[in-house]
């Protein structure tokens, strides 16, 4: 943690983070580091209660292999910590192919390792540029010698990858795409819910992949929703992720931009009505307004696919069936966030909501100690937590005859 400031300023120069955001994320990620160190001390076998007097039954777990990681721009530091750290304490070696967008993230963390004692060949980076970088994807996800992939980022891009590793039969992790929905019943508390909704819709200006892309509340609270989450959404500064008081900084390029204007402009196209924002700012830039669309209905391309950026369509609904009908009308299943006041309510949407991780009266999930992943499209295997040092761990059985 004494290098906390210079790698946050280097995430914030790299992807534009504000500056407060990026110093989290470095807690973050070496919360990581210090959970799996811990957990490798606690990579048990087992004795299994022998059918013949003649034979003991053990299983032990042994390192997978060498592990190959592609890892995104949204979180350059804690993407990588979740994964190398867990591989490391289990006793891989990693390579790891960090986004071309954010290389020097992964370079620094690469250079703290060698100064913390990691031998050298334990943690190897590999940059590349945008060109290139489906050729180094596709040769680690081939190589013999690598015995499994990890891969943060777009579901069209892990379809790409799981078919490449097929060949090989490699293990793989992969947490992909969503498209969380957030809930806000009759019965939640509004002030709670605005809070949530800013928590997951706003951080890293809605680059993330449980960041909420559709708002759903139930008719009895929407109009007070709507204007409490617009008064709490004209309190957002957007600028230069370095000055003081910003908390919104840019997008990561001019299509991530792009994309955002089409969602919207789709959606008004076809009578959704824009509340706050809705506009680039600036003809160039990469900054967009945190913007909130309402009327917004199930057709509309802000419902149907990830927008990644600050944008927050809200969807009225009538009944607790419809909600869940709409939240898991979509091939994703990662995250999925509701507010409710009805402790049975609260167990039922709990339950039927079809995502690996629900926030439930709460905005914010992530935790080291908490395994991340998704069902669906949205992914395979778990990180952080017990279970994220499993991943790179294989059973290996032991039949001891002759006793």
């Amino acid at each position: 943690m004494e290098n906390q400031e210079d790698l946050a300023k280097l995430l914030t120069a790299e992807m534009g983070k504000p500056l407060a955001e990026a110093r989290g994320e470095i807690v973050y990620g070496a919360g990581f580091v210090e959970w799996f160190s811990e957990e490798a001390r606690r990579i048990y076998g087992d004795t299994i209660p022998s059918p013949a007097s003649n034979k003991r039954l053990v299983t032990i777990k042994q390192p997978v292999g060498v592990a190959g990681m592609i890892t995104p721009w949204n979180f350059p530091n804690a993407m990588i910590t979740r994964k190398a750290s867990a591989a490391i304490a289990a006793g891989c070696s990693v390579v790891i192919k960090p986004s071309e967008d954010t290389p020097y993230s992964a370079l620094a963390l690469c250079e703290l390792g060698s100064q913390a004692g990691i031998p050298p060949g334990v943690l190897n980076i590999i940059t590349s540029s945008r060109e290139k970088t489906p050729s180094v994807g596709k040769l680690l996800c081939e190589h013999p010698l690598v015995s499994k992939i990890s891969f943060t980022g777009s579901t069209a891009v892990g379809k790409i990858l799981l078919k490449q590793s097929a060949a090989s039969v490699k293990r793989v992790s992969m947490e992909l795409g969503g498209n969380a929905a957030f809930i806000v019943f009759d019965s939640a508390n509004v002030d709670a819910a605005v809070a949530g909704a800013m928590a997951s819709k706003f951080r890293c200006s809605g680059q993330t992949c449980v960041c909420s892309n559709r708002i759903l509340v139930q008719e009895g609270i929407h109009d007070r929703f709507t204007d409490t989450f617009k008064n709490a959404v004209a309190k957002l500064k957007v600028g230069d992720g370095f000055e003081d008081g910003v908390t919104q900084g840019p997008l990561i390029n001019s299509s991530a931009v792009e994309k955002v204007e089409s969602h919207v402009c789709d959606a008004v196209s076809k009578g959704a009505v824009v509340v706050t924002g809705g506009k680039r700012l600036g003809d160039k830039t990469n900054f967009f307004q945190p913007t909130i669309l309402t009327g917004v209905k199930q057709d509309m391309v802000c419902a149907k696919e990830e927008t990644f950026g600050p944008l927050a369509p809200i969807m009225k609904f009538k009944t607790e069936d419809e909600a869940i009908a709409i939240a898991n009308s979509t091939s994703s299943g990662l995250a999925g966030y509701f507010f409710s006041g009805d402790t049975s309510q609260i167990w039922r949407i709990a339950e039927r909501l079809q995502v690996g991780m629900v926030g439930i009266n709460e905005g914010i999930l992530s935790s080291v100690e908490a395994p991340f992943g998704g069902v669906k499209e949205s992914g395979i295997g778990r990180e952080g937590s017990k279970y994220g040092i499993d991943e790179y761990l294989q059973i290996k059985y032991l039949c001891f005859g002759g006793i």
